[in-house]
């Protein structure tokens, strides 16, 4: 394409000759293909146009524009830069009709011979290495910016001179009160001003009429703009929204930002009107940019984070009844059920793969419907599927309306992989787009535009005649270009601040975003093969020579201020980064640039600086904060909570051993309903070629109870597999072996202790210190409680035995053993190997579950200081071990902060909230280990295996 807009001489000898170049001979091939296909009608090239046009023009020379249907009048204006192609079809109708060129000239003096430094210096360097001056060449550089920026406009005015137009020159001398001003009219009038007494032009401290501001990133960036121009409009009340233009290299990367920044409440004093411009279609409409995400779908794996995210769409949403609480769920679901992705077997088998089930939608719907029609029937096969029994109550009707959109989105678009017709796609597509959105007045502009595209697409075959059924890869690249090119012309001067890209338009106040040293000019590496780049010729066009030309159009353009940011200053390390080469160095540009802070609520903004100010009253706030004379953490609870009612004095015992898993975490979760985890589930779209980490964690408790339950394990594996958790094939095999070997060495090794027959579970109801313990202990043998882990026993798994084997040994219940036994993996070593303690029978039982029962009240009150892991270091160490306090104590702190490699205890997010800013290992924290576990310790016995 660009061979033929800046060299049509070449590809049209390349037409007639026999060079036998491989891109000449490819040129050739190309014409002829294309000329079978019009058959044998010459193609209509932009080239052989061009000529056949010009040699048109000279055959009616002495015809009227009028019998040879030209325009009275041909005028071009908003443009920088033509081709000498498109001039000389200008000129070649200047004969006929009026042609008006509407051009902004930077210099009213002939500026064709002028040449920046680097020009000149390759100059001297090429033809006369021996050393000589540019004087002595006759190079002149006339003004700095203009020769450094001007080169594309340089040769389009020389182009421009060739053809003799008449000129109306319309040149206003801005004057020099301002710098800005003083920099456009150097520019007009050819100055320059490091030479001569223009050097020594002084510099107005109060001038603002060019801006350079230093940030950390396009954040900060926005919010350094938003105070700025709040200023602007401050300072003069005659200025409107409307006279604001704000440009980026890449206003796509801002938008976020600028949305954050700019769109405030109604009612907040600061906001404005202001809109983007230049968005990618897919940006700036919802349904255009979900229904291309449908049409990707044809031919792809349905991965299920891709299906899912249709559902993020409002207007998907609308459509099946779903909400984002309901989404939350659905992802739950998808995840529990094992989808990966695949529609189902047949699926995977066109994309040239095994067409194996597991991980299916398919495969996850009927684990769904199947659950909830058989619910508790979880881990009992029906015909190959494994039911999901986790649905509940209203959860039903949520299930329905997905199978719905399930169903609706598997069959419209499975459909659309078979060729069709233009008119049959065109019928396709719009039952595509009526069933997945549902038009009202936010949706139907949208909706309108493409069902107005696909009318044109069935139209296309009734004009056309084409019959023919394409493929639905033809059908996506045109619908993309269609809804790119068409647009919706959001944003652009509407009355408000206006957002866009780079282009040349005059405004009151110019702003510039992003003029990185990475980011603009851009760069464009020609092709190792681009005959253009090796012979280049005036008239050129290249996009940092574009870029440069732009950044010089904004400056004159600017009538009253220029304003220009970057991202000037790391954001990790505060270090500087260099901006543009367009506004790097130069002793002015030192003291006009404003350096600003990391962050918009930094004290320094509100100090009365006349550099650094800000309008935000919340950072304000903030500010404040940080500028008040710091005083000790305030702890979370500072005076605890009110004593709980009488109701919490009844306890069931797992509610006990959850609250000594993480005192935290259960007091805010039961007394303040705070809850902290992450429940953002992040969806897998692959299938496991292993497993590990939680799920095979999971699958070994699963497997270790399926084992002592008696059954077989080689049965569990079609269960397994049916849910979705192993490797495919001979790989799952394999892996399940692995797991069933070890697992079935733990239960041998383990089962000696348990020979006689489990006893019933013992129902609990103690009254102990003003308590009432219930629930049940299970796992009773005649001679032992045993409490098993197929993984290294944490302290929270001997806190949960200690507990039931207090209750065991304050109930004395008849016929019900005394002592309880621990087993556990063995922590070290590569062998497979067990390891035990044994807890013998307690007198003063009562009295340690009393003590452990206050603890609990006072939780319920205030977060105290036990962390199952530190408190079981320090206790250990100082019981077991009989370590000094302090080695204990530092034992327990290297627990708490943790390392690189292993986690702290205090990254836990209940433990970092309830004691923020404070060391909570002290004398109250040394106190409750020692009781929680002193009595523990005490009574456990290593078991020898």
């Amino acid at each position: 394409d660009q061979y033929l807009l800046f060299r049509p001489e070449m590809m049209l000898s390349w037409e007639k000759s026999t060079e036998d170049h491989w891109q000449a001979v490819l040129w050739r091939e190309l014409v002829r293909g294309s000329e079978a296909l019009d058959q044998g009608r010459k193609t209509g090239h932009r080239a052989r146009l061009g000529k056949a046009f010009l040699e048109a023009l000279k055959g009616a020379s002495s015809e009227t524009p009028e019998t040879i249907g030209l325009p009275e009048r041909v005028s071009v204006f908003g443009i920088s830069a033509l081709p000498r192609f498109h001039m000389q079809i200008l000129a070649a109708l200047s004969p006929f009709c009026q042609v008006n060129l509407f051009l902004m000239n930077p210099c009213k003096a002939y500026w064709g011979d002028i040449v920046s430094d680097w020009e000149m210096k390759r100059t001297i360097d090429r033809k006369h290495p021996q050393e000589i001056t540019a004087e002595e060449l006759h190079l002149e550089k006339g003004n700095s910016l203009l020769a450094s920026m001007g080169t594309l406009g340089r040769d389009f005015f020389d182009l421009v001179n060739e053809l003799e137009c008449q000129e109306v020159p319309a040149f206003e001398d801005p004057g020099e009160n301002t710098l800005l001003s003083a920099i456009q009219s150097d520019i007009l009038n050819l100055r320059d001003a490091d030479q001569g007494s223009k050097a020594k032009r002084p510099l107005a401290q109060d001038d603002t009429s060019i801006q350079i501001h230093s940030c950390h990133s396009p954040m900060r960036e926005i919010e350094v703009l938003h105070d700025r121009l709040l200023e602007i409009f401050e300072e003069s009340p005659g200025l409107l929204p409307k006279d604001v233009l704000v440009m980026a290299p890449d206003i796509e990367a801002y938008a976020p930002y600028i949305q954050a920044v700019f769109d405030l409440p109604a009612d907040d004093c600061r906001r404005f009107p202001f809109t983007i411009a230049d968005r990618s279609v897919r940006k700036e409409s919802q349904i255009v940019d979900t229904f291309l995400s449908l049409l990707d779908l044809c031919g792809s794996r349905f991965g299920s984070a891709q299906v899912l995210a249709l559902l993020e769409s409002r207007a998907v949403q609308q459509k099946f009844g779903l909400s984002h609480a309901d989404l939350d769920l659905v992802r739950r679901w998808v995840k529990e059920t094992g989808i990966r992705w695949g529609i189902d077997g047949q699926g995977r088998s066109k994309l040239g793969l095994p067409a194996f089930s597991e991980n299916t939608w398919k495969a996850g719907l009927e684990r769904l419907l199947l659950g909830y029609a058989m619910p508790g029937f979880e881990e009992h096969m029906f015909e190959g599927v494994l039911p999901y029994d986790q649905i509940e109550g209203n959860e039903a009707s949520v299930l329905g309306r997905f199978l719905s959109f399930a169903d609706g989105l598997f069959t419209r678009v499975t459909s659309l992989d078979r060729p069709k017709t233009l008119s049959d796609w065109a019928n396709a597509l719009t039952d595509l787009l009526e069933g997945f959105f549902v038009a009202d007045e936010n949706t139907e502009n949208q909706m309108h535009l493409i069902r107005r595209m696909l009318r044109d697409v069935g139209e296309t075959q009734e004009m056309s005649g084409f019959d023919e059924k394409v493929d639905i890869s033809v059908i996506k690249s045109y619908v993309r270009k269609h809804l790119q090119r068409e647009g919706f012309g959001f944003g652009f001067i509407v009355g408000g601040v206006t957002f866009c890209a780079m282009r040349s338009i005059p405004f009151k106040i110019i702003c510039l975003m992003g003029m990185n040293s990475d980011s603009y000019p851009r760069q464009s590496k020609p092709l190792g093969f681009d005959l253009m780049a090796r012979d280049p010729k005036k008239g050129d066009r290249s996009r940092r020579c574009d870029d440069r030309y732009l950044f010089l159009e904004a400056i004159l353009s600017a009538r009253e201020r220029l304003y220009v940011s970057y991202v000037g200053q790391s954001i990790q390390d505060n270090s500087p980064v260099p901006p543009s080469v367009q506004i790097e160095g130069g002793k002015i540009r030192d003291r006009i640039v404003t350096k600003h802070r990391l962050q918009a609520f930094s004290p320094e903004y509100f100090k009365g600086n006349k550099q650094l100010f800000s309008y935000s009253e919340v950072n304000r706030q903030a500010a404040g904060c940080l500028l008040e004379c710091r005083q000790p953490p305030t702890p979370f609870l500072s005076q605890g909570l009110s004593d709980p009612d009488e109701e919490w004095r009844r306890v069931d015992l797992d509610q006990l051993s959850r609250f000594f898993n993480n005192p935290a975490r259960f007091l805010l979760n039961r007394r303040l309903g705070i809850y902290l985890e992450e429940r953002v589930s992040i969806l897998e779209d692959r299938e496991a070629f292993e497993i590990k980490g939680l799920e095979k964690y999971l699958l070994e408790q699963r497997l270790v109870e399926w084992e002592f339950s008696g059954r077989d394990l080689a049965d569990y594996l079609p269960v397994a597999r049916a849910s979705g958790q192993l490797p495919h094939g001979a790989a799952g095999e394999c892996v399940y072996d692995s797991l069933m070997h070890g697992v079935k060495r733990f239960v041998e090794m383990t089962e000696p202790f348990m020979q006689e027959k489990s006893l019933e579970p013992l129902e609990v109801d103690l009254k102990i210190s003003g308590f009432t313990l219930t629930g049940r202990i299970d796992s009773l043998y005649p001679d032992r409680l045993i409490h098993h882990r197929y993984a290294k026993v944490k302290p929270k798994d001997r806190l949960r035995l200690w507990l039931h084997h207090l209750v065991l040994n304050s109930l004395r219940a008849d016929d019900y053993p005394l002592k309880s036994m621990l087993v556990g993996l063995r922590p070290t070593g590569t062998e497979p190997g067990w390891t035990a303690w044994e807890f013998s029978p307690l007198e003063e039982s009562r009295d340690i579950l009393g003590n452990l029962l206050k603890i609990y009240w006072q939780g319920l009150i205030r977060p105290v200081h036990l962390f199952p892991r530190a408190s079981w270091e320090y206790a250990d160490a100082l019981l077991q071990r009989n370590k000094s306090e302090q080695k204990a104590l530092d034992r327990a702190r290297s627990t708490w902060t943790g390392s690189d490699y292993h986690p702290g205890e205090c990254e836990d997010a209940y433990f970092r909230l309830s004691f923020r800013d404070r060391d909570p290992l002290d004398s109250e924290f040394q106190e409750i280990a020692t009781e929680t576990f002193g009595p523990l310790l005490a009574s456990q016995k290593d078991v020898e295996p």
